[in-house]
């Protein structure tokens, strides 16, 4: 199974990392999207890239949500740049924002728990994208985004791409999956027959749906899963709603 962190180059819309799992792995590749659309400028206003390779959202304009694979650990780091406010990542508009702290996860060790936070030098004037506190939006369909791989082992996008991929049950999933999904801790999504998915450079992205008031909601972030969008491997997501709670606290000791 690979982590949908990207390495140096590779970019693929994805909601997986290709490194291995492995206990204590300390970042995956990211992906991008594959099977996806452009996106238009404007539409997706917190989506951000990170530039060890991977995704994430605006938290809070001065928080980034991301995977924990795609961190080395917990503290104060100034070497992560995010880059905002465009779907063109060479366009001169980028907003561009050095990071100053980042929390792992508590306990993350490689399965499982797979969200940091990045705290940013300065806010972005940029709205913010909403956490699921309930399961009540796991389900339905999706939205993912992202500037990672358009194909498993394809290289890392200049331009934001956009795809929707169904819930898959925890049951099903497993079929696939076995003991290396963590039902408790993950949702996955994507068609049996494949062909849409995140990718490698797309980890640490947001997956999300709109909510009763017609508002976008994050209910995953992209995390791992067996190659890109191939057939009865979906995408595997860190369950947001799980750690909700968990993510709040911590952003606020930030």
């Amino acid at each position: 199974m690979f982590k949908r962190c990207a390495a140096a180059g590779a970019v693929i819309l994805a909601a997986v990392s290709l490194q291995p799992l492995s206990a204590g792995a300390a970042q995956a590749a990211p992906q991008p999207v594959v099977g996806g659309t452009p996106a238009a400028q404007g539409e997706f206003p917190w989506m951000v890239r990170l530039s060890m390779g991977c995704g994430g959202a605006l938290y809070t304009q001065q928080i980034v949500l991301t995977a924990a694979h795609c961190v080395s650990g917990s503290g104060n780091n100034t070497s992560i740049t995010a880059t905002a406010g465009v779907v063109d990542l060479q366009s001169a508009s980028a907003i561009k924002v050095k990071s100053t702290k980042v929390l792992q996860a508590p306990g993350y060790n490689g399965k499982g728990k797979d969200w940091a936070l990045i705290k940013l030098a300065k806010p972005i004037n940029l709205p913010t994208l909403k956490i699921a506190s309930t399961t009540t939006y796991n389900s339905g369909t999706f939205t993912v985004a992202g500037w990672g791989a358009a194909r498993e082992g394809g290289s890392q996008q200049r331009y934001l791409l956009k795809a929707q991929v169904p819930f898959v049950s925890d049951t099903s999933c497993q079929q696939s999956y076995g003991n290396e999904l963590v039902p408790s801790e993950e949702i996955c999504a994507g068609y049996a027959q494949g062909g849409t998915d995140t990718c490698q450079g797309d980890s640490g992205g947001p997956m999300f749906r709109k909510d009763n008031t017609g508002a976008w909601i994050q209910v995953g972030i992209v995390s791992w899963g067996q190659g890109c969008a191939r057939p009865n491997y979906p995408g595997v997501y860190t369950e947001v709603s799980t750690f909700a709670a968990a993510i709040q606290s911590a952003a606020s000791t930030l």
